[in-house]
């Protein structure tokens, strides 16, 4: 009997083996990022950090990203699948430093750097840190040509859908008279505002576009200031980028003009105003960044996200009504800029 049991004991094992020599094993992309969910059902959750210069519900930069990681949470089966721990209105980079730090050392698997402003401090703790990947935007660099094999970039090409805003606006405009408020002249907030000229110049050239640059990402009493200097200069239809842009929907709102947005859904602020916004979709990036640090590469890709891909998109809010044409000539440019025969930013 012993013998018999000895056997059958055996043969389970050979099969155990010969299954377990079998099973597929994870590639990176996009198609392997719901594996993530069956890799930690089984054990621990994949563990996700984030530092963000303002906060979750910014109806901006920061909810963009946060709002991503929440629905990739919930399709791969929620807190047991992936935790999510975030630290909000970092804005002073000093303290990002030592959140970046404390997050690392508690053993998460992906650090995530919100804000192109982190980047030093990112490299300095994945200097530190080498098992540990780091993510940071907007931003291409991943520090590959100095050594770096841990961390990841993702920006968006913001001109796309502020070009296809421009259009809307310069469509919307009776004044010929457009104002842009700007946070800092750098990164996704720039490649926005000059996405959006282009595409009010193209449509109608005999338009002016005033634009001013508060010089920070989240003064709301600032971006409001500016969004008023603009109205008092005739401008009818306003758009701007960044956090603050609170401000300057509120000042829009009290005086009924039109506003674009992007980065997140801003209807809900004012959505008698609120024409269209331009939303950012990270939830494919963060897949493939999971899945890639599942199967063991820890950084060195650069993600992008544009209108061909599906990473931006361009939303109208059916509480304000437009024209046909409105919509009509939005989606032609979409078409254009995904096709490749309208450049938004042309050397």
């Amino acid at each position: 009997m012993q013998r018999k049991h000895f056997w059958c004991f055996t043969l389970l094992t050979l099969m155990l083996l010969v299954s377990a020599a079998c099973a597929p094993m994870a590639s990176p992309g996009a198609e392997s990022a719901p594996a993530a969910s069956d890799a930690a059902a089984g054990g621990e959750p994949f563990r996700i950090a984030i530092i963000m210069p303002s906060t979750t519900t910014d109806i901006a930069w920061s909810q963009a990203m946060y709002d991503a990681l929440v629905a990739v949470q919930t399709e791969m089966g929620g807190e047991s699948a992936l935790e999510i721990a975030y630290t909000e209105s970092l804005f002073n980079v000093a303290d990002a430093a030592g959140a970046l730090r404390d997050y690392a050392s508690d053993g998460y698997d992906l650090v995530i750097a919100h804000g192109t402003q982190y980047g030093n401090s990112m490299f300095e703790v994945a200097t530190d840190f080498p098992e540990t990947s780091f993510a940071w935007g907007t931003a291409v660099d991943t520090g590959a040509d100095k050594g770096y094999a841990n961390v990841f970039a993702y920006e968006a090409d913001a001109q796309e859908g502020g070009y296809v805003n421009g259009v809307i606006a310069a469509l919307l405009t009776k004044s010929n008279v457009i104002g842009v408020v700007g946070p800092v002249e750098a990164g996704d907030a720039k490649l926005y505002i000059d996405g959006f000229i282009a595409g009010v110049t193209a449509t109608n050239p005999a338009i002016t576009v005033n634009t001013s640059y508060t010089g920070s990402f989240g003064d709301t009493a600032l971006a409001a200031e500016a969004a008023n200097t603009h109205i008092n200069a005739g401008a009818d239809v306003l758009t701007g980028s960044a956090q603050q842009v609170v401000g300057a929907i509120g000042v829009a709102k009290e005086q009924n003009v039109l506003w674009l947005g992007t980065q997140s859904d801003q209807s809900a602020l004012a959505p008698e105003i609120v024409v269209a916004n331009q939303l950012y979709d990270w939830t494919t990036v963060l897949k493939e960044m999971i899945a890639k640090v599942q199967a063991g590469e820890l950084g060195g890709t650069a993600y992008t996200l544009t209108l061909a891909e599906g990473g931006l998109n361009v939303a109208f809010n059916e509480s304000v009504a437009v024209g046909d044409e409105v919509k009509a000539a939005a989606e032609a440019a979409i078409a254009g800029i995904t096709d490749g025969t309208i450049t938004p930013l042309a050397e």
